[in-house]
């Protein structure tokens, strides 16, 4: 658990945004893979506000070493199905 608070706390501290959700976590050979989703922007309503999905990487001690947006979505909407149904 302190693994991912302190992702959380470095990505925020990097980007600016605060993390909301982690929603993957696994370890790797290199340390800690993990996929956080962020609010990008906040929109009336709330289920129209962006959301950022963030792949986060982290060494063996804990400390990020890269990250990227992966997608962006609006909060309201489901990921679409496996072969786009």
């Amino acid at each position: 658990m302190e693994v991912l608070r302190r992702a959380r706390g470095q990505l925020a501290e990097l980007t600016g945004l605060e993390a909301e959700s982690v929603s993957s976590f696994e370890q790797t050979e290199d340390g800690w893979s993990l996929e956080v989703e962020v609010l990008e922007l906040s929109r009336v309503p709330d289920t129209m506000s962006l959301m950022g999905g963030y792949q986060v990487e982290l060494d063996q001690d804990g400390q990020l070493t890269g990250y990227r947006r992966v997608r962006r979505y609006e909060r309201g909407r489901a990921d679409p199905r496996p072969g786009g149904h």
